[in-house]
């Protein structure tokens, strides 16, 4: 996120403390937040999470890596490592990328320190392709697609919305909400 340029840099920072509340994640400087996760799944089903959480207002980016992490600080979290470099490889080639303009809805990109862990090559096309498809959306399908991924129905997220459970079935077909939400399930398994 560009927080750098936000009007409330409280206010982002507050919204930012309440998405990370529950989660293994913490900030370490500025706005910046790191955490450790079991599996690449879980790190990448944490990064949705916390980007739906403050979407459409925040925009969030997310590196994810594999390797070994040790805690420097276990007070406040801090990190180092393989895995953590991996992790800061990533977001910084997510931050370059969104300068190209076919890359503009890129947010979450994952490297791994080494040959074990699960190959980039095919965690990245996924999760290129779901940030393409999530970056093109409006609040109101974020909002749907939230629902989905807590389960509510199509008639539960017609009355949350105000519309009908058809409206809502035609925009989950039109922006491929229902798409979106398979994809999150398969990257949540990644292990």
């Amino acid at each position: 996120m560009d927080s750098r340029h936000a009007s409330d840099r409280g206010h982002l920072h507050r919204r930012i403390t309440e998405a990370l509340t529950g989660t293994p994640l913490a900030f370490t400087v500025g706005d910046e937040f790191q955490g450790s996760y079991p599996t690449v799944g879980d790190a990448i089903h944490a990064a949705l999470t916390v980007r739906l959480a403050v979407a459409p207002e925040i925009d969030v980016r997310f590196g994810i890596g594999w390797g070994e992490v040790t805690v420097l600080d276990a007070g406040t979290g801090i990190q180092d490592g393989p895995g953590w470099w991996s992790a800061r490889e990533a977001i910084e080639w997510t931050a370059s990328a969104q300068q190209q303009p076919a890359l503009a809805t890129v947010r979450t990109a994952y490297r791994r320190h080494g040959d074990t862990g699960p190959d980039p090559a095919a965690v990245n096309a996924a999760l290129l392709c779901r940030d393409h498809l999530l970056g093109s959306v409006d609040a109101r399908s974020v909002r749907l697609l939230r629902g989905l991924l807590d389960h509510k129905t199509k008639k539960e997220l017609a009355a949350m919305e105000g519309i009908s459970a058809s409206a809502v079935s035609q925009r989950t077909a039109r922006d491929g909400l229902d798409l979106l939400v398979l994809a999150c399930e398969q990257l949540g398994a990644v292990r």
